[in-house]
């Protein structure tokens, strides 16, 4: 917590309150969606771009899975001879949406005390390829999203990331699942989580924020589909959703409020 104090230029503890404060340092959880909110497009879109696609494949099923929709958009694109390293290249060079690096730049100084997982139905591929060329992989304990892989053709592939029985969700892949799953695995490994952020923009960012706690604080893209749906939960179930809602239109947003959040636990 010195570091803290320090950091934000903030009268530090006693020495032996100091301690006791090292000792039980407080422990954030922040979760990150990644289309839209940590790039500032949908990847797959991305990827598509300029793309000459048949008919059947540029628009996006209204009924159906759309990861199987991108599995078959892959398929094709990698039928025309586009290949991983061409995929690497679009998503190295998606932009980061507005504040996010000067974001990323506070968590950075503060690692003790935020872990940081990204939650996405994306793929690994892309979104690992992303964080690398922003220099913030090492910043993620863990990276959650449909599995991609160069099979013996050299195609780009993708597959559904699990199965589950949440009827809000697409069906490969619920991320309050992903997200109760690893707060059960942090508490066995006895890590608990003072308090819960989630950083979204989705409409499948909504579900996993639904099972925040009042301490807990969702971090919905102003105006996009979960600001939505939390505003239109609210109005409908007034308490249902408990969480503290703070919309953002720039990550600095979201830094600024957890710079206050420390600056009140220093």
């Amino acid at each position: 917590m010195r570091r803290c104090c320090q950091a934000l230029g903030l009268p530090c503890l006693s020495k032996q309150g100091s301690a006791m404060a090292g000792a039980r340092s407080p422990r954030f959880l922040l979760v990150f969606d990644f289309d839209e909110t940590i790039v500032d497009e949908n990847s797959d879109d991305s990827v598509q771009r300029g793309r000459a696609l048949p008919a059947e494949l540029r628009q996006s099923p209204r009924g159906g899975s759309y990861n199987e929709h991108m599995q078959r958009v892959l398929a094709f694109l990698g039928e025309q001879g586009v290949r991983p390293a061409d995929f690497r290249a679009v998503y190295e060079n998606i932009p980061l949406a507005p504040g996010v690096a000067e974001l990323f730049q506070f968590l950075s100084k503060h690692r003790e005390l935020f872990e940081l997982v990204l939650i996405s139905d994306a793929n690994v591929f892309g979104v690992e390829a992303k964080l690398r060329a922003a220099g913030v992989r090492s910043l993620f304990r863990k990276v959650f999203s449909n599995p991609a892989g160069v099979d013996r053709r050299g195609f780009l592939t993708l597959g559904p990331y699990h199965s589950h029985k949440c009827l809000e969700c697409p069906a490969n892949m619920c991320k309050r699942k992903i997200l109760s799953e690893y707060l059960a695995e942090r508490a066995r490994e006895d890590v608990e989580f003072q308090r819960v952020f989630y950083v979204g923009d989705g409409a499948n960012d909504f579900c996993p924020s639904g099972m925040l706690r009042a301490a807990d604080v969702a971090f919905p893209r102003k105006g996009y589909p979960m600001h939505r749906l939390i505003q239109e939960s609210r109005e409908k179930q007034p308490g249902a959703f408990q969480a503290a809602v703070v919309p953002w239109e720039s990550g600095v947003e979201v830094a600024r409020y957890l710079q206050e959040l420390l600056r009140r636990k220093c």
